[in-house]
């Protein structure tokens, strides 16, 4: 199976990377330098220059149309602006989105935020929170197959192995490790398209609670 990354050089896209290759995917990871690509070949990734800001959406296709499955875990992060969440979270997802339909993608996998409802607009993530929010919405209405993750609040505590996972589960935090993880199951499991789900650290072995999940 070939696996196109979107923001792979992010802290999930990192250990995402990592965990496909090491059970014999292949895998393109999107970077933005070429600075970044000496971290992921030595994993045994290829990688492609892909610019969320400056690239088209016939430039991304073209990017991932040999890829059979595409993950979006890119993100602004936490130290940009409001204008750098409307064109990477916002922008970014919508026009890998599109550019998945054009290139036949078989299952589109986008990594959220816990919670995108528009009761969660408030505070000063309200614009990040808005921005997931009609991103998630294209994908559920942009008829190609797809997943989204909500994770809970991430850390870069060691991986747990255990998650709660469900339509809707009380907040809590989860380690990158773990949702890159969660990811790779879900990657691995075509009962997952067409579903959406919350995931915080918690007591059911990943694999387990993955497979058991239904919507």
């Amino acid at each position: 199976m070939k696996i196109f990354v979107i923001g792979a050089n992010g802290q999930i896209g990192r250990h995402l990377v990592k965990d496909l290759v090491a059970e014999g995917n292949e895998v393109v990871a999107g970077i933005r330098k070429n600075s970044q690509a000496s971290f992921f070949e030595e994993l045994g990734a290829t990688t492609a220059p892909l610019d969320l800001e400056y690239d088209d959406i016939n430039d991304i296709s073209e990017k991932i149309k040999d890829a059979d499955k595409v993950v979006f875990t890119a993100g602004s992060g936490g130290h940009t602006g409001a204008d750098q969440t409307i064109i990477i979270d916002l922008d970014g997802a919508v026009k890998s989105i599109e550019a998945s339909k054009i290139a036949g993608t078989k299952h589109f996998v986008l990594v959220s935020s816990f919670d995108t409802r528009r009761s969660a607009f408030e505070g000063d993530l309200k614009p990040y929170t808005i921005a997931k929010h009609y991103a998630d919405e294209h994908l559920r209405n942009a008829n190609i197959p797809y997943t989204i993750v909500h994770p809970g609040a991430l850390t870069n505590d060691d991986a747990i192995g255990t998650v709660t996972l469900a339509e809707e589960v009380e907040r809590g935090k989860i380690p990158r490790k773990d949702v890159a993880t969660v990811l790779v199951k879900v990657l691995n499991n075509n009962d997952k398209i067409g579903q959406e789900f919350q995931v915080v650290s918690g007591d059911v072995e990943i694999k387990e609670a993955v497979d058991q999940f239904k919507q």
